[in-house]
C-alpha cells in the first residue's frame, strides 16, 4: 500500500484493530482512547465525531487541536523502522500511534505509554 494510500484510509476503519489488540491482552477500550486523546488532544465526543464522519488519518492528524508535545519521546520500532527517523509528518503521527497501542497490549503501565 502507498503512503497517500494509507492516509486516505479512515480511522474508523483501524480504530476496531486498535480496540481488538487491547482488549485480546487485558486492556481497555477506554486506555486506547486515553491514548488517542492525549496523542491529539480530542475530547472524547471529538473521536467521536471524526469515528462518525470516516475522517481519513491525514486530516485526523491535521485537524488535531493540539497534537502532545511529549510526542517525540516515542521512540523504537514499528512495522520494521524506527519511529523517530520517520521524515515524513503524517506517517510519523500514524506510527506514533501505532507504537503507542503495541505498548498497550505489551502491557506497558499507561503513566509510561503517556510519557509522565
Amino acid at each position: 500500500m502507498t503512503k497517500h494510500r494509507i492516509y486516505s484510509v479512515s480511522v474508523a476503519s483501524v480504530y476496531p484493530h486498535y480496540i481488538a489488540k487491547a482488549e485480546k491482552k487485558g486492556r481497555t477500550k477506554a486506555e486506547v482512547d486515553e491514548i488517542i486523546s492525549w496523542l491529539t488532544g480530542d475530547s472524547r465526543e471529538a473521536l467521536d465525531d471524526q469515528l462518525a464522519r470516516n475522517t481519513n488519518f491525514a486530516d485526523f492528524f491535521a485537524q488535531a487541536p493540539q497534537m502532545n508535545p511529549s510526542r517525540s519521546q516515542i521512540t523504537g520500532v514499528i512495522c520494521g523502522v524506527r519511529v523517530e527517523e520517520i521524515q515524513e509528518t503524517t506517517m510519523r503521527e500514524i506510527r506514533y500511534l501505532d507504537k503507542l497501542i503495541d505498548e498497550l497490549a505489551k502491557g506497558r503501565a499507561m503513566e509510561k505509554i503517556l510519557r509522565k
